[in-house]
């Protein structure tokens, strides 16, 4: 049998327990399951569960279980000609030269650049954009900061006046793609 995990990130847990609040009080009666899940993601400041599952597909973010995918399991193969397209893409200080056009090297970029910011530190807008001012060379660090917020790398509150680096796993080809960065 198989279940579909979409993964739920909330940056202010009492903000977001409010927001849940007022709505299930303003509710009648007991909610159904898909009002609640509608709730849930309303709260998180999704528009409804379609929308945080649409985000969550963009961002490969949901994870399918089902006992023979875990049985079968196989560690992540290194994609050699992936890494060197991107390496390709950043100068010997690790600054990002260009954008490139391939979607899967975008995301490898970004989280090269998500690796080079802080943990566990609450930035303002204008410092993330002074981060990515100083890696990138062709100009256009809002749209930097757009897509690590884009693929959940970066949360940020509603008003877009702190962000955090969001701590997650590291793909093989991030780490393949930091070390061939790195002994340049």
């Amino acid at each position: 049998m198989s279940r579909t995990l979409i993964p739920l990130q909330v940056s202010d847990t009492s903000t977001f327990a409010k927001a849940l609040r007022a709505q299930l009080v303003a509710h009648q009666g007991l909610p159904s399951h898909l009002q609640m899940l509608n709730m849930v993601a309303k709260a998180a400041g999704h528009g409804n569960m379609q929308a945080l599952r649409a985000r969550a597909e963009l961002n490969s973010a949901i994870i399918r279980v089902d006992e023979e995918d875990i049985i079968s399991k196989r560690p992540e193969a290194v994609d050699e000609k992936h890494i060197e397209r991107v390496v390709r893409c950043f100068d010997d200080s690790r600054r990002l030269l260009r954008w490139p056009s391939r979607r899967s090297d975008q995301i490898l970029v970004l989280w090269i650049l998500w690796s080079q910011m802080p943990a566990s530190v609450a930035m303002s807008e204008r410092d993330v954009s002074g981060l990515l001012q100083e890696k990138h060379l062709f100009g256009d660090h809002a749209l930097l900061r757009r897509e690590l917020y884009e693929l959940g790398l970066v949360t940020r509150t509603r008003d877009g006046s702190v962000y955090r680096r969001v701590e997650q796993p590291v793909a093989m080809n991030l780490a393949s793609a930091l070390r061939r960065l790195a002994s340049r």
